[in-house]
């Protein structure tokens, strides 16, 4: 029988959750949808987020407790505007937000704030991390304790404004038949406030070896980065936006090269789609969002649903509107 997903916040309009298991509870970082009253465009204005509330679960049918403003724009010394999809990682008695955020010239870069506990608050850094660009940060833990972090987010994401990692005058998208626009993947430093190196292409593969195109928008990347590994393997999983589905890739090591496997969630109800999966008591979850309450694709509202596995790693694709 098909899994279905259920709504888990009412309270407020959320999106992009990174949920992640600390201390035995799942607790799952949000976006904050509000109503802005900013005309809906391609550039995304209208996702004019300003703070972020983290919640918490015991057990993946309890009840979801709200823990308020973890994190507020106006506590951000270089904060611009649009505080976007964000991620957590723990290390060394520290817990680490990481966040996309415009800066004051209307440039995303991703941001990191800091927290004694998980649920917050978070105190910002001063200023935005050296080198970062770009939206939607996921950070990977590995088995050997290191760090890694993919982003990036193509049109209103700034993606396209980009070319090994430097700025270029007229940001534009590949020609349909050249290679797509790559995710970026980088280690971070052994204090986690840094890039420990130049972010890398995350390079995605058809099964013949070649680079996703891109002007093939059911596959290719689009924004929303998670990495999560089962059995040995690295799963890349994405949303390729403007197609809406959440596509996934395997490979050998976090930094690829993968190779497309499928599709873990057709379309949502909503623009597009946004995710996380977790592993909780010996079960898969995969966290998303769609508009199905507000009826709105900038109001938007959490779900969660058991990702199962196939016999050879393959991910049962999920319907998005189960």
């Amino acid at each position: 029988m098909a899994k279905k997903a259920k709504h888990l916040i009412n309270t407020i309009y959320t999106a992009d959750p990174s949920a992640h298991v600390f201390n035995d509870k799942i607790y799952i970082y949000p976006s904050h949808d509000i109503e802005s009253g900013i005309p809906e465009n391609d550039n995304g204005d209208h996702f004019n987020m300003r703070d972020y509330h983290v919640f918490s679960m015991e057990t993946i049918d309890g009840e979801v407790t709200d823990h308020g403003v973890a994190l507020d724009v106006k506590n951000i010394p270089w904060a611009g505007r649009q505080l976007w999809d964000c991620d957590a990682a723990y290390k060394d008695g520290k817990y680490f937000i990481y966040f996309s955020l415009k800066d004051k010239n209307d440039v995303f870069h991703i941001g990191i704030a800091v927290s004694d506990k998980p649920e917050g608050p978070f105190i910002a850094q001063d200023s935005p991390m050296k080198g970062s660009y770009s939206i939607d940060p996921c950070i990977f833990k590995d088995g050997d304790g290191s760090h890694y972090m993919c982003f990036g987010g193509l049109w209103g994401g700034q993606l396209q404004r980009y070319r090994n990692n430097k700025a270029i005058e007229c940001g534009h998208e590949p020609a349909d038949h050249e290679p797509a626009l790559c995710a970026k993947v980088v280690k971070l430093s052994n204090d986690m406030l840094e890039f420990a190196e130049e972010p890398r292409d995350l390079v995605i593969m058809y099964e013949n070896g070649h680079p996703l195109k891109a002007g093939d928008h059911y596959n290719r990347f689009f924004e929303a980065s998670w990495m999560h590994k089962y059995n040995g393997k690295y799963y890349f999983s994405y949303s390729t936006g403007n197609t809406n589905l959440l596509c996934y890739a395997i490979g050998d090591n976090p930094y690829g090269p993968f190779t497309y496997t499928g599709v873990i969630l057709t379309p949502v109800v909503g623009w597009t789609t946004h995710h996380s999966i977790v592993d909780f008591k010996g079960k898969w979850y995969l966290f998303h969002h769609d508009s199905v309450p507000s009826g709105k694709t900038w109001l938007r509202s959490l779900k969660v649903v058991e990702l199962e596995y196939n016999a050879d790693g393959t991910i049962k694709t999920l319907q998005g509107t189960d």
